[in-house]
């Protein structure tokens, strides 16, 4: 089955605000197209409380519908109408019987009419023609066309462009005496709404722009200082993991201190230990083989001589040997699976605050009963040398801790012989704890004592077959894991050996 490529971060990114922004303008186009609707809606509102007024001055004035009452009536109630651009009056025809331009107002009310109405002396209404866009008798069947076909008992609105202006009218039928007596017609410029319709979709273009750009330069450094360095880390781990020797650097990305540098610091880190377990797995793998090899040859041999042999002495020698070798090559297999759990497990461990008193004591009282079990007279004594009151804690493994001193006590006692002394002392300094551990054994042979902390170590005591030469690596091993160190050395005014551990104190 093919596997589907995954697109990067980035393009998702980028979908994703390109998906937001179409939502975004679907609603957007939604809303301009509703804005000069309401605007408009709004604005006619206002025409019905003008007719209602109108009509309600017509009754209390008790005016007749038709030219003549209608003329008197806007000569005396031009007031009502100084806001508006246009009133007209229709009878139940649909003919035109009233018009505010009629009258002799100010010259900036009732403009921009595509109609002017003039008056004669006999008191007959004619209408001039002043229109680019509709003629007269264009006008007038316009209006009445809605009056005769388009009106169902409810008010209607006109919005019309007439000489670059916009114009909204509203037509009701009005009723006086409780019957139909004709229409009112109240227009007004609504350039206004255009404008305000205008001012939204500029607003709105400028807002999508400004957040175009925002989401561009987002977009360029999201790619350049977050998605190229994660991509170069994807690189370089699947380098690692195809052991290829392509060379890819990530050493610029030390230098941040945001997350994407920690994350480089801890890939490299991590690659870097994979890589020294590696090694380290290899060269112990070489060097088990190696020490398993040494007691199969002599395992080998004892046993060819085993079979050819006929004297009882030479048979006990030679068994005593097969004994030792294969004691030998299980203490280095069970030893190095053992090591192997525990580097495994060290990682998933837990430090915590530890008292080493009590943890070398604990110790110390199981081998002094494991001595007195197997009637060897050793003495193992603790002196302690600390006077702070924190001065006992530090942060650590216990069970590590337990193996540390196991080890090292082991060790000694391997090399020690009956009516020998063991000291322990614990010392403290200003940011250690100090661990000597003192024998009156033999010493060290070797001008370098730190080579016994070598796996395999090859100067080991006879009773090898219960010691694989791996302890005090693993001891060695452990006190790194906790930031301490380790040395060994002879002692200078007596015979014997001392190691000394040093590990962090608890803050």
């Amino acid at each position: 089955m093919r596997q589907k490529k995954s697109a990067s971060i980035l393009k998702k990114f980028l979908l994703f605000n390109l998906g937001v922004f179409s939502i975004l303008g679907i609603f957007t186009i939604v809303y301009l197209k509703a804005i000069q609707p309401n605007l408009v809606k709004k604005r006619t509102s206002n025409h019905y409380i003008i007719i209602n007024n109108t009509v309600d001055h017509l009754q209390r004035l008790n005016i007749n519908f038709n030219a003549k009452d209608i003329r008197t009536f806007l000569l005396s109630t031009r007031f009502l109408f100084q806001s508006l651009d246009r009133v007209q009056f229709y009878s139940i025809n649909g003919d035109l019987i009233g018009d505010t331009n009629i009258l002799d107002l100010d010259q900036n009310v009732f403009t921009r009419s595509d109609i002017i109405i003039e008056e004669t002396i006999d008191g007959q209404i004619k209408e001039k023609d002043n229109s680019k866009n509709l003629t007269k008798e264009q006008n007038k069947n316009l209006v009445k066309e809605a009056i005769l076909n388009k009106y169902q008992n409810e008010p209607i609105t006109i919005s019309e462009n007439i000489q670059n202006n916009f114009f909204v009218s509203t037509l009701a039928r009005i009723k006086l005496n409780n019957e139909d007596a004709g229409y009112i017609a109240v227009s007004e410029e609504a350039n206004d709404i255009l404008n305000a319709v205008k001012e939204r979709k500029a607003f709105i273009i400028r807002t999508v722009l400004a957040v175009t750009l925002v989401i561009l330069i987002f977009s360029l450094f999201l790619n350049k200082y977050i998605l190229k360095p994660i991509g170069l880390l994807v690189r370089f781990s699947e380098a690692i993991k195809k052991k290829s020797s392509k060379n890819i650097d990530i050493k610029n990305f030390f230098v941040r201190e945001d997350e994407i540098g920690k994350l480089t610091k801890s890939i490299d880190e991590m690659t870097k230990e994979l890589q020294k377990r590696t090694t380290r797995a290899e060269t112990f793998s070489n060097d088990l083989a190696h020490e398993i090899r040494n007691p199969l040859a002599s395992l080998k041999s004892a046993s060819e001589l085993l079979d050819k042999t006929t004297e009882k002495m030479e048979s006990e020698k030679l068994l005593k040997i097969i004994n030792h070798d294969a004691e030998r090559i299980e203490r280095l297999i069970t030893d190095y699976s053992q090591m192997l759990k525990d580097e495994a497990s060290w990682s998933r461990e837990q430090m915590s605050k530890v008292n080493l008193i009590e943890i070398i004591t604990n110790v110390t009282d199981d081998f002094r009963q494991d001595l007195k079990n197997q009637n060897k007279k050793i003495n193992i004594s603790i002196k302690k040398k600390i006077v702070s009151k924190n001065g006992h804690y530090i942060l650590g493994i216990e069970n590590r801790l337990e193996q540390v001193i196991a080890n090292l006590l082991d060790n000694s006692i391997s090399f020690s012989d009956d009516n020998k002394k063991i000291e322990i002392e614990v010392e403290e300094t200003s940011n250690n704890l100090v661990i000597l551990i003192k024998d009156e054994g033999p010493g060290f042979s070797e001008t370098s004592p730190q080579k016994i902390f070598k796996r395999f170590y090859s100067n080991r005591p006879k009773s090898f077959g219960k010691h694989s030469g791996l302890g005090l690596n693993i001891v060695k091993n452990i006190v790194e894991l906790h930031e301490g160190t380790i040395s060994a050395s002879n002692r200078l005014n007596k015979g014997g050996a001392q190691v000394e551990v040093l590990l962090p104190k608890y803050s």
